[in-house]
């Protein structure tokens, strides 16, 4: 559908970032990072949903010893999130951080960057260049008189300015802001100015909803134009639906792991004579689980509808599907009706899903 631009390739801990390495799928924990027990339960939740690397917030020393814990007990690479504290940073990467974001301009003197630097180096740490809307230097928000996109950029380059001349060039790249349309333009910018991974979302970009929608049309659109090599939903909310927000972009998209379960429903009309939306809802969410245990073994196709007149013809590419009826639904494959279901919503749905891992399980 489209040529991704070409960019450095990083290591994290073992998980490839750019250079043609598939789009990866990052959140970052809402825990006291310092809190071992809490973080690594919500990393291994976000692990499950299908989360590629997670980051961390290290306000203070605690939070940055706590790393070598944590890592003990997960299983995809851990960033450390450092604002300002370039001690922080020298820790986190000495408990054994995968990655760490900064902004090398704002930790101190050059001999500070140096040392946090060389001890990337050392150990083979890529360092996250972060830069949004809340975090531009002062002189940049006098020359644009706003945090624009042209100042985003323009403070990225600033940023691996100082590294570059500390010959560190292990670097990936963020430039967020919560206005969709800077943020798709200040990674316009940078896709033509650098050759770095570029990691990309929206910065606060709000509730479940309204941040997803954001998030979708801004990641969307830049993943469209083959700009980003790593996604990152920012939500108000639980961050493993980060993750399952930013799958969804991706498989969209055909890009990273591509979902064995390719879901379609209508969206009800007066015809509809059942509970369309809560059935649809609980077969989706069943399906996935499904898929998530590995019962669905091969790509399947599964349509929920609305009602018997159209239901079969407009999902006739479906493997699988349901139409609602009068006291029953309509089982149809192909879009040849095979058979009718009845019984209470929850029945149904069990039913369904039973036939579906049937068709697609392990003796499909």
């Amino acid at each position: 559908m489209f040529t991704r631009y070409d960019t450095r390739k990083i290591n994290i801990g073992g998980v490839y970032v750019g250079g043609g390495s598939p789009v990866t799928v990052q959140s970052m924990t809402n825990t006291r990072t310092s809190d071992v027990d809490a973080t690594v339960a919500q990393i291994l939740r976000l692990e499950e949903a299908g989360c590629d690397i997670v980051r961390a917030a290290v306000p203070d020393m605690d939070a940055a010893r706590a790393i070598k814990e944590i890592k003990k007990r997960i299983h995809v690479p851990l960033v450390a999130d450092i604002h300002f504290d370039y001690r922080l940073a020298l820790e986190s990467i000495r408990s054994g951080a995968d990655k760490i974001r900064i902004n090398p301009g704002n930790i101190g003197s050059r001999d500070r960057v140096k040392a946090v630097a060389d001890a990337a180096a050392e150990r083979g740490v890529p360092i996250r260049i972060g830069v949004n809307s809340g975090s531009l230097e002062k002189e940049l928000l006098k020359k644009y008189g706003r945090p624009c996109a042209e100042a985003l950029a323009e403070s990225v380059e600033g940023h691996i300015r100082i590294l570059g001349e500390l010959d560190f060039r292990d670097i990936c790249v963020s430039v967020k802001s919560s206005s969709v349309s800077e943020t798709i333009k200040a990674y316009r910018l940078l896709a033509q100015r650098i050759c770095y991974p570029l990691h990309i979302g929206l910065t606060e970009a709000g509730t479940l909803r309204s941040g997803t929608i954001k998030s979708c049309v801004a990641i969307g659109a830049l993943l469209a134009e083959g700009i980003g090599d790593t996604v990152r939903v920012s939500l108000t909310g639980d961050p493993a639906e980060e993750v399952r927000v930013a799958q969804e972009i991706l498989s969209a998209l055909g890009l990273g792991r591509k979902n064995l379960v390719e879901f379609v429903s209508c969206p009800t009309c007066g015809r509809t004579r059942i509970d369309l939306i809560g059935l649809a809802s609980t077969i989706e969410s069943m399906l996935k689980a499904a898929e998530r245990r590995g019962d669905i073994k091969r790509p399947v196709k599964v349509a929920v509808m609305g009602c018997a007149v159209n239901g079969p013809g407009e999902a006739c590419d479906a493997d699988i599907g349901l139409a609602g009826g009068d006291g029953n639904v309509l089982l149809f494959e192909k879009g040849n009706i095979v058979g009718k279901l009845t019984g209470a919503s929850d029945e149904i749905a069990d039913e369904f899903v039973r036939r579906v891992v049937r068709l697609a399980g392990e003796d499909a």
